[in-house]
């Protein structure tokens, strides 16, 4: 059995100092085999420079996946293309610097974790189909290894509308291990295993300041949403909340038996 534990959007330095503050005692208590963290707001609230990333690695971080925020801090085009455990949308168009995924060696005799990362189309920008570049790139992560040595497939869907986060779930159950939705920062209650064993939750939530609109001081989105004017975002500061899920996965039929929503808060 395989135990993965996954930590919802990191939003700036609240985000990381909760994380620094929690999450070592975290993987002491679950003993998690891999932990997957999502650093796209990770730097200031907006992309990820290469000194955040290592502050992440450095907790106990193995594989970073992003979202659309990927290209907002320009330092990421000086490491992305030399770190494969940071990896972006894999629906982004051929040629964008980075990769879309990763395989992650766990330990010798296991099957390895292959850490997928796409983005959703609906109310976003409008890139590559996420549903053709999964069927693409399962069939080339599967088609490497022996069907016992596949690795088992985790997938950071970034995506706004519930409905193609849960539409991609049933897409890839019994075909993924699990599919976890990020990019909306609210964790929601319907954590479950599908009928095909594929561990799935719509969005596992933010980590970083609680009382805030998806990270932002509330008086700033509230004058936003009443004036239609642009705002600066700043992040609010006070009682931070750690989100993410576990979960344990079958490792010889590669199906996911249990997933937890986790919830911490400094």
């Amino acid at each position: 059995m395989l135990t993965i534990m996954m930590i919802g959007d990191i939003v700036g330095r609240p985000g990381r100092e909760i994380l620094r503050a929690k999450l070592p005692a975290m993987i002491k208590s679950h003993k998690p085999d891999m932990v997957i963290a999502n650093g796209e707001n990770a730097a200031g609230g907006k992309g990820i420079t290469e000194e955040v990333a290592k502050e992440i690695y450095d907790l106990g971080v193995d594989v970073i996946t992003m979202g659309n925020h990927t290209w907002d801090n320009r330092d990421i085009f000086n490491f992305i293309d030399h770190t494969p455990s940071l990896i972006r949308p894999a629906n982004y168009p051929q040629g964008t610097p980075g990769q879309g995924w990763t395989i992650h060696e766990i330990r010798p005799g296991l099957r390895p974790v292959a850490v997928v990362n796409l983005m959703g189309r609906s109310f976003m920008t409008a890139i590559d189909c996420p549903f053709q570049a999964a069927d693409a790139l399962l069939a080339e992560i599967k088609g490497k290894s022996p069907q016992e040595k596949a690795p088992l497939v985790i997938v950071d869907f970034h995506a706004e509308a519930t409905s193609e986060k849960e539409t991609m779930g049933f897409y890839l159950d019994g075909r993924a291990a699990a599919v976890v939705g990020t990019h909306t920062h609210v964790q929601t209650a319907d954590e479950r295993v599908l009928p095909g064993g594929t561990a799935y939750i719509t969005d596992m939530g933010m980590t970083g300041p609680r009382d805030s609109v998806l990270g932002v001081k509330p008086e700033i989105m509230i004058q936003r949403f009443l004036t239609q004017m642009p705002v600066r975002h700043e992040l609010a500061e006070g009682t931070a909340i750690l989100s993410g899920v576990l979960i344990r996965i079958d490792e010889v039929s590669g199906a996911a038996t249990e997933i937890l929503r986790l919830k911490e808060i400094r």
